[in-house]
């Protein structure tokens, strides 16, 4: 097992690869940080369903890859924008819009982790985790 310095940057990898090549599902190392991040992504229909295996010496979460007619990904592209070396915060004036509204930020608040409509509808700022559209 390898040591993963950006653990919320190898599972947007493993998605967008995943996705990419076509797969029906992709398995990565549990948190609960990343947990929260594809329940958003779930409930913005941008994947099936989740699972959470319980493994030792660490848990896994085996993700079901969604696809619309003829095996187009619905995740076309998924950035990260805060990083380890550079964490970006956003107050909830700033917080972008993606494709115009075709995309999402997900966004790590006070209030948990929240899609970008919430977080403004809540008012609330915060880490700006990812974009995904």
């Amino acid at each position: 097992m390898s040591v993963v310095n950006d653990p919320i940057g190898d599972m947007l990898t493993r998605l967008r690869n995943g996705s990419r090549a076509r797969h029906d599902k992709v398995v990565m190392p549990h948190s609960n940080l990343k947990v929260e991040i594809i329940k958003v992504l779930k409930a913005e229909g941008f994947i099936g369903d989740y699972t959470v295996h319980e493994r030792k010496p660490q848990n896994e979460i085996s993700v079901q890859l969604k696809y619309g007619p003829d095996r187009a990904p619905a995740i076309t592209g998924i950035r990260r924008i805060s990083k380890p070396g550079l964490r970006r915060y956003v107050n909830v004036r700033e917080i972008p819009q993606v494709l115009g509204g075709l995309g999402i930020s997900i966004l790590s608040t006070s209030r948990g982790v929240l899609v970008d409509s919430e977080a403004r509808k809540q008012k609330v700022g915060g880490e700006l985790l990812c974009t995904v559209y």
